[in-house]
């Protein structure tokens, strides 16, 4: 039979649609679906128990009841999740480097189920439980988590919840949840610039690296000393590629300019022993005379005209120009002081929830996007991970369900 009219055909294109989307789940019967999610989330299989009672949610139209059960098993959060968030804690992406304060603050943020835009400006840490036997919580090394992770103590149980400020003295104002972590502060703070955290915060919880942000139409006023305008002797180089990048950096970055990580270079040239530091108001650095870390001030002869930085203010000028589709919030003003307000601006932009999400599918479904399905499965999925305060818990249940049968 011909169908003729146009609101008919409509209704087919969207009947098959729906019908493609469901297809995951509904190819396999409730056991098998239930003993795919619980592998796709846990990586392990579920008990007898377990797979019954998930499938039994399964049976009765609860699909997302079912993946929540399996996020009750000690493995989502000691291999899943780890697995996740390791690669974040350092420069490398190493998948099996050491549990530390943030690998530990962003578990147990997902396991209460705290809106995930803390993790850049939360005044938050997760320590192991007390009464474990563990060594103190130190602001100088990683004996605390080193010694949780050794223990085999279950981590969907054995962190606790505390404010920064109260663990490592930190002003409470001067917290950004990862970024002033020990862990964020020894992989992104060591030596340099300080831009090392600009950038991977990007790259980790925006999904764009420098080169995906470039942008040479910004102006260049704050642009630092120390990057050449002649690179090579040739000012084009600057011109075309230096200002893409710096030119929306360097104002963002300010906002970390009262952070350092300091530690003894010549006896321990990795920092394994060092710690943060933070200049408090009234404190003044005896090399820039203000509290401005010295670090902002290295190679400063390289372009002596170049911006001198005074304070910890920073600007998104990113608002503007192409970058402005990375969703940044209208309701926020788009500069500020300090990282905790820089930490809001990038956490509340479209690009973060977005890349959270798709962080997940990735790891859930074991590949990477690939047709117009799944796109419209990852704006769905962002759209209930923004519109249901930002639990991470949700994102794992709906991929899950999603990619059930595949």
């Amino acid at each position: 039979m011909k169908i003729k009219s146009p609101a008919a055909r409509m209704l087919l294109a969207a009947t098959a649609c729906f019908s493609a989307s469901l297809s995951a789940i509904a190819i396999a019967d409730p056991q098998e679906q239930a003993a795919q999610i619980h592998s796709r989330i846990t990586g392990v299989k579920p008990s007898v128990d377990v797979l019954k009672a998930m499938a039994e949610d399964i049976a009765n139209g609860n699909a997302g009841s079912a993946a929540y059960r399996a996020m009750e098993n000690d493995a989502f959060y000691d291999v899943t999740l780890k697995n996740l968030v390791t690669p974040w804690t350092n420069r490398d992406g190493d998948n099996f480097a050491p549990l530390n304060d943030y690998t530990a603050t962003v578990i147990g943020m997902v396991r209460d189920e705290v809106d995930f835009r803390e993790i850049l400006s939360g005044d938050i840490i997760y320590t192991g439980a007390s009464g474990l036997g563990l060594p103190g919580y130190s602001n100088s090394d990683n004996a605390h988590y080193a010694a949780l992770e050794q223990s085999g103590y279950p981590l969907q149980t054995a962190l606790e919840r505390h404010t920064q400020s109260s663990v490592t003295g930190l002003p409470g104002d001067a917290t950004a949840g990862v970024m002033t972590t020990r862990g964020g502060a020894k992989a992104f703070f060591y030596a340099g610039t300080n831009r090392a955290m600009f950038r991977f915060t990007l790259m980790n919880h925006l999904c764009r690296d420098l080169e995906q942000v470039h942008d040479t139409s910004r102006p260049p006023d704050r642009i630092r000393q120390d990057v050449s305008r002649s690179p090579g002797g040739d000012s084009r180089v600057f011109q075309n590629n230096c200002v893409g990048c710096h030119s929306g950096m360097d104002p963002m970055a300010q906002a970390f300019a009262y952070y350092d990580y300091v530690y003894d270079v010549e006896n321990d040239p990795t920092g394994e022993d060092g710690q943060l530091d933070y200049n408090r108001s009234g404190d003044t650095d005896p090399a820039t005379g203000t509290r401005v870390k010295a670090k902002n001030h290295i190679n400063s002869a390289t372009f002596p005209y170049g911006f001198v930085i005074p304070d910890d203010k920073w600007d998104n000028y990113w608002r503007e120009g192409p970058n402005m589709h990375l969703g940044w919030s209208s309701a926020l003003p788009g500069s500020g002081n300090g990282a905790k307000s820089m930490g809001r601006e990038l956490a509340n932009s479209e690009a973060f929830a977005q890349c959270q999400v798709t962080k997940v599918f990735e790891q859930v479904c074991l590949r990477a996007p690939e047709d117009s399905a799944d796109r419209n499965r990852i704006a769905s999925m962002t759209d209930s991970f923004t519109g249901n305060g930002y639990k991470l818990k949700q994102v794992y249940a709906d991929a899950a369900v999603y990619c059930a049968g595949e």
